[in-house]
């Protein structure tokens, strides 16, 4: 599922598997590079590696959880208006009731 949606400069995002794959397939690329460097800089560049793959998937599950509860919100936001609406319509109608019972009374 490709998002529709465009960043500023008017290009479509990609959608997250895409942005995933090229990111495993980077990471990959990158490994295999640090593979065939020397042993001293080798350990250094791979424990950098691998703390860039952590806290890439951190990121991934904060931007999951934030989506969620933004889904969560736009939800909570539809039912309220909907409250709202249905209050309003009631308010509307039990006003229309009591002017009608006060013309009753006062004749």
């Amino acid at each position: 599922m490709i998002d529709q949606t465009r960043h500023p400069e008017n290009t479509p995002m990609r959608s997250d598997a895409v942005e995933e794959h090229e990111f495993a397939a980077r990471m990959e690329e990158l490994m295999s590079e640090i593979a065939e460097l020397p042993p001293e800089e080798k350990e250094r560049l791979e424990k950098l590696a691998v703390q860039t793959q952590v806290r890439h998937e951190k990121m991934r599950q904060t931007v999951t959880k934030l989506q969620d509860s933004l889904d969560h919100l736009r939800l909570s936001v539809k039912y309220l208006c909907f409250d709202l609406e249905a209050t309003r319509r009631e308010n509307g109608y039990l006003r229309k009731l009591l002017q009608e019972e006060r013309g009753e009374e006062e004749m």
